[in-house]
């Protein structure tokens, strides 16, 4: 834990971790297990990308993998 990019790549997969658990407890399932993996395969990329020098690039996949997260997987909800 050295770089800027280890802990924001840590905290986005922690927020991920912290919803699958969630959704995994209800009773009736929302999504499934594969839903997570393209963000955190962005987390591990991006932090990969930032320790080698790539700051911007690693910054958008972050972006992307959390775009991902509220477009697809949707943390909150709205109540209809």
């Amino acid at each position: 834990m050295q770089t800027v990019f280890d802990w924001l790549t840590l905290a986005a997969f922690a927020g991920l971790v912290v919803l699958f658990l969630q959704r995994s407890t209800q009773d009736e399932l929302q999504d499934s297990i594969w839903q997570y993996a393209p963000p955190a395969i962005g987390c591990a990329l991006s932090n990969w990308l930032g320790n080698n020098g790539h700051a911007a690039a690693s910054i958008a996949v972050l972006a992307a993998s959390i775009a991902y997260v509220f477009i697809v997987l949707k943390p909150f909800p709205t109540k209809r």
